[in-house]
């Protein structure tokens, strides 16, 4: 499908070898990728559905050579798009024609553990459950876990400010990061935040987690690390009616009850989960509530009883608990691998992100419904229930003619939705260049030009990741500009400078 990017500058494409040559200089080595077929891998993230080649791919491997290439687009006028294990699903990391996709997969090093103030400091290559791994023999571990933690990195987590089944109760990225080094587009390297809790001043690490690669590039995390639980043990829920299991997501919260996790599934994402990992769940209900309790052996036992009479009022018809740690694991197996499991049952499918009120969940699975029906497109439904994040599948055919444009039609209208019910665009993949011409649904012009100013304090020139996030990208001399209407300025009173 093709969409909407930046024009591309031939001054920059016609000077592509003289570029290619100066990226060299700088990353020697196979640190620069610049034949066709090389450059195919990098084409497209994880919303393969939008694809397109690169001007060049650079690999560098220290912060200084992340520097004196920023540094250099920077004084050359070059696009700039930042790039970690190419797991996004909301096209974050598509490249540009006339622009340096730049990889930060040699970023693989854990510099530290440090056990004492419980943290890693780690280089953004490195992935998702290699932080867990490598402090697992301590008993510690990193609380985010996306399901594509296998594979997706923490830089990548960082930008995105990716979440996972166990962010309910342990927090989303922001909540698990102290600290990073930053390269700005200009090449400057700044330190933000640190091993700490708290750091006086602005919370730019809040401003930088989730930023979508528009304000710089990460080149070193630090992230919170914490004790494993004494124990941890999951109740598998079966319930008759989607509505049903939304009530006791509902009912389970209400009671002052957090989970470890909470998740649920429908039947499509159910049947294809079971295929795939044969976990054992219920092929007879119409929803699965995986639910996760942890903490101190007496406490777990009390609030499982207490769950599993929840369960019970809200009419469950099948209710399992795990005996063991492999059970325990054998439940989260099917859940952590619907994605690709519904890939077994479907050509193609797009995997959408939004985030609704928990006491929403019934309505939004109705409309669900009602636009399935209405675009004639099967969808399977897998939900962090806890706090209302939804993770639609559409399943459509992209070889056949139409099908692309009405699942894109479906997932705009659930996006939609999801602020119709009080909620937002994205809870964890980000806006990329997915709900990027959504944006204007949530936000207003005032709003998104204020972001757009915060972007410009970073990167003035917009060369970092341009077209992804703002559906109109101003020069930030525009949004400096002050409107004037019928020869009077608004608020007269006020003093300028």
């Amino acid at each position: 499908m093709a969409i909407m990017m930046p024009a591309a500058d031939q001054a920059v494409l016609d000077r592509r070898a003289e570029i290619v040559a100066a990226l060299r200089a700088i990353v020697p080595g196979e640190g620069v990728i610049d034949s066709a077929a090389e450059m195919q891998v990098y084409e497209s993230d994880g919303l393969t559905a939008y694809r397109q080649p690169p001007m060049v791919v650079v690999l560098p491997d220290t912060t200084e050579q992340v520097s004196q290439v920023l540094k250099y687009c920077f004084e050359q006028g070059i696009k700039v798009v930042p790039r970690g294990s190419g797991t996004s699903l909301s096209g974050g990391a598509l490249p540009l024609v006339d622009g340096v996709l730049l990889g930060l997969g040699k970023f693989k090093r854990i510099r530290e553990i440090d056990f004492d103030n419980r943290v890693v400091v780690t280089e953004p290559g490195v992935t998702n459950l290699a932080i867990s791994q490598a402090v697992a023999h301590a008993g510690f571990y990193y609380a985010p876990d996306p399901s594509s933690q296998i594979a997706c990195s923490i830089g990548g987590n960082v930008a995105e400010n990716s979440g996972g089944v166990h962010c309910l109760k342990y927090g989303m990225t922001t909540n698990n990061v102290l600290g990073c080094e930053i390269v700005l587009m200009s090449g400057e390297i700044l330190r933000i935040g640190g091993k700490a809790a708290e750091n006086s001043g602005y919370d730019l690490m809040g401003i930088i987690t989730g930023s979508e690669g528009l304000l710089g590039v990460i080149t070193e995390i630090t992230v919170r690390i914490l004790q494993k639980p004494e124990t941890a043990r999951a109740l598998m829920v079966g319930f008759a009616e989607v509505e049903a299991a939304g009530e006791c997501v509902a009912r389970i919260i209400g009671a002052g009850i957090i989970p470890g996790g909470m998740e649920m599934m429908d039947k499509p994402a159910i049947h294809a989960a079971e295929a795939f990992v044969h976990a054992g769940y219920p092929l007879d209900v119409e929803a699965l509530l995986i639910i996760e309790l942890d903490g101190p052996v007496i406490e777990v036992d009390e609030l499982i009883t207490r769950v599993e009479a929840i369960a019970k009022g809200c009419g469950s018809v099948t209710l399992q608990i795990s005996t063991s740690e492999a059970e325990r694991n054998l439940f989260w197996a099917g859940r952590k691998a619907a994605f690709p499991a519904v890939g077994r049952i479907s050509p193609d499918y797009l995997c959408m992100d939004g985030t609704i009120p928990r006491g929403a969940l019934p309505k939004a699975l109705a409309r669900i419904r009602d636009l399935s029906e209405k675009y004639q497109l099967g969808v399977a439904n897998v939900f962090h229930a806890g706090d209302g994040n939804l993770h639609p599948l559409i399943l459509y055919d992209a070889n056949k003619p139409g099908e692309i444009e009405r699942a894109e039609a479906f997932g705009a209208d659930i996006l939609r939705a999801c602020v119709e019910f009080g909620g937002v665009l994205t809870g964890e993949h980000g806006v990329g260049i997915e709900k990027r011409d959504l944006m204007p649904e949530m936000f207003t012009e005032i709003d998104l030009n204020q972001q757009q100013r915060l972007k410009c304090a970073f990167d003035a020139q917009g060369l970092l990741n341009p077209g992804k996030v703002f559906p109109t990208l101003h020069r930030c001399a525009e949004l400096g500009r002050m409107h004037v209407h019928g020869g009077k300025l608004a608020f007269p009173d006020i003093p300028r400078f």
